[in-house]
């Protein structure tokens, strides 16, 4: 038997109508009968053409508030009647159900009225009853019925319609049916996760739970960590970023992105971040941003070289020439000014994204100086596309990290925590100067975000070194300090950033040798004392703040 099947009927029940009225133009063109509801009955209508309604097929109007239209054998049996079935025939002739062999359907806006803040009452009504069951029992019956779950089919069926008239091939009916669970699934797990996120935990039922995620947008990859690896990114990249100039972004691009994100998320004054492989290869708080960027490109001009950069503040033409010196992969920045675009753009490969909700508080002047914003798009130095409210908005709201591990997933709370001069215990006899506290606090913003073990040697706001993703904390400290001395750094009042306590005093006593001032560590060894004894005979500071930061 051919798979091909000729459309004779359509249900249509939908909230978006636009690029619709062409779909409905062909169908009816081909002699397609039109099924439909309430506004997209009218709809229908109001382009000239005929449209039985569902309430006279079924026999009883809309009910309980709209809550039950579609709910009906007449409905169900039409889309779900296995057509080369002797006993369906005869049951949908016996109690005279209409075949339906195309439904148009799409779903209420749950999620967007979870993000809208809308009270869980109107949130509850925006759960689809018909709409999901209509979905469900057309993808069932792809052997014989079209199913389209989303306004996002619309152009596929357009163009099928356009290549075939009102028939379909097998293939092309299985094809909506994975598209039509995709959505279906991806509806139940928005669901899910609201009322996972909203229902009280009590030790009776445990806080045991579920772990569920679906993501809808699709960016292909060149290939994955290696080119002999396949990849894919399932996200909204253009929710976060405008890309202005460069080549396709890569597997690793978005790898060494989203540390780039994590780490400038820490910081509220300006400062420029050099990444090379998920760590900070330089980074330093300045002014201006082109001060900001000399001081981070001298943490280490060697691996800066192909690079990701990012700013928390516009780009300005000063930076900009001084930049274009050096081959990078990617610069990130909530702006750019005009001039500076241009000179970025010499290089035709160089990824420019503008990162759309992000920046500190205060934008750039001309002068390279900051000034607080006191309005949503104040003197804003957007290149284009800008939304002026998007400003005010946190560039990443995922709380929750996860990655596939074994044969399951491994779940956890983001690091979110960012400690402050208010979280600093002084455990030595002497306390921090104001600009060590400073310099710690900078110093523990970026050890938080570097791979573990970790050490971070900083001073006067800038990385003077690290060492990054060592098997023992001294070796990641004598890295630190042979590559800050290989790079010229004076270490004398400089301070040191662990991100997990000392078992042992070595660490403070290589670091008192080599001119370290002050040590900034989370606390917590059985054996704490031993370094905080040779910090207070040999002069040296310490805080503790009581969170650790491991990164793997």
């Amino acid at each position: 038997m051919s798979s091909q099947k000729k459309i004779k009927t359509a249900l249509v029940s939908v909230f978006h109508k636009d690029g619709l009225d062409e779909i409905l133009t062909q169908l009816y063109r081909d002699g397609v009968v039109f099924y439909s509801t309430g506004g997209t009955q009218t709809f229908i209508e109001s382009l000239g053409m005929p449209c039985r309604t569902v309430e006279n097929l079924t026999g009883y109007p809309s009910i309980l508030g709209g809550r039950v239209k579609t709910l009906h054998p007449k409905v169900f049996g039409g889309i779900l009647n296995r057509r080369d079935n002797p006993t369906d025939k005869q049951q949908i002739k016996e109690w005279d159900i209409p075949e339906i062999d195309l439904v148009i359907v799409d779903l209420y806006p749950f999620s967007e009225t979870v993000a809208s803040g809308a009270p869980e009452a109107d949130i509850i009504e925006k759960i689809d009853i018909g709409g999901i069951s209509l979905i469900r029992a057309a993808a069932k019956n792809f052997n014989d019925v079209v199913i389209v779950a989303s306004k996002n089919q619309y152009g596929a069926l357009n163009q099928l319609l356009t290549e075939k008239g009102a028939n379909s091939t097998l293939d092309d009916r299985k094809w909506f049916a994975k598209e039509a669970f995709a959505v279906s699934s991806g509806y139940d797990t928005a669901i899910f996760n609201y009322f996972d996120g909203t229902t009280p935990k009590t030790d009776e039922l445990n806080d045991t739970t579920y772990f569920r995620q679906a993501y809808d947008k699709v960016m292909p990859l060149r290939y994955g960590e290696n080119p002999h690896q396949k990849g894919v990114f399932y996200g909204d990249f253009d929710a976060l970023f405008k890309q202005l100039h460069g080549k396709e972004i890569s597997y690793n691009n978005l790898l060494d992105i989203n540390a780039a994100i994590d780490l400038i998320s820490e910081f509220d004054e300006l400062t420029f971040a050099v990444l090379k492989h998920n760590n900070a290869c330089g980074i330093a708080s300045r002014p201006t941003v082109k001060a900001a960027w000399e001081a981070a490109l001298a943490g280490d001009p060697v691996s800066a070289f192909g690079g990701v950069l990012i700013c928390n503040a516009p780009i300005d033409a000063m930076a900009a020439e001084e930049i274009n010196k050096i081959f990078l992969e990617v610069i990130i920045a909530p702006a750019y000014d005009a001039d500076a675009l241009e000179i970025l753009k010499q290089k035709k490969n160089r990824i420019i994204l503008v990162l759309k909700n992000g920046g500190i508080a205060g934008q750039a002047r001309n002068d390279g100086s900051v000034g607080t914003k006191t309005g949503a798009g104040a003197d804003c130095h957007c290149v284009a596309g800008c939304d002026p409210q998007s400003h005010q908005q946190s560039p990443d709201n995922h709380t929750v990290q996860f990655r596939s591990l074994l044969n399951g997933a491994l779940v956890q709370d983001k690091d979110l925590s960012i400690q402050t001069k208010a979280d600093l215990k002084t455990v030595t006899v002497k306390s921090p100067t104001a600009a060590q506290v400073d310099d710690l606090l900078f110093a523990n913003k970026l050890v938080k975000n570097t791979k573990s073990n970790a050490i971070v040697l900083a001073k006067d706001k800038q990385l003077c070194a690290s060492g990054v993703g060592q098997t023992s904390r001294i070796d990641a400290l004598k890295q630190a300090i042979a590559k800050a001395h290989e790079f010229g750094f004076d270490l004398n009042g400089a301070v040191m950033a662990s991100d997990a306590f000392f078992p042992f005093p070595d660490c403070v006593e290589v670091a008192k040798q080599a001119g370290i001032t002050a040590v900034i560590q989370p606390g917590g060894s059985i054996k704490d004392d031993l370094s905080i004894e040779y910090c207070n005979n040999n002069d040296l500071v310490m805080v503790t703040t009581g969170v650790r930061h491991f990164k793997h």
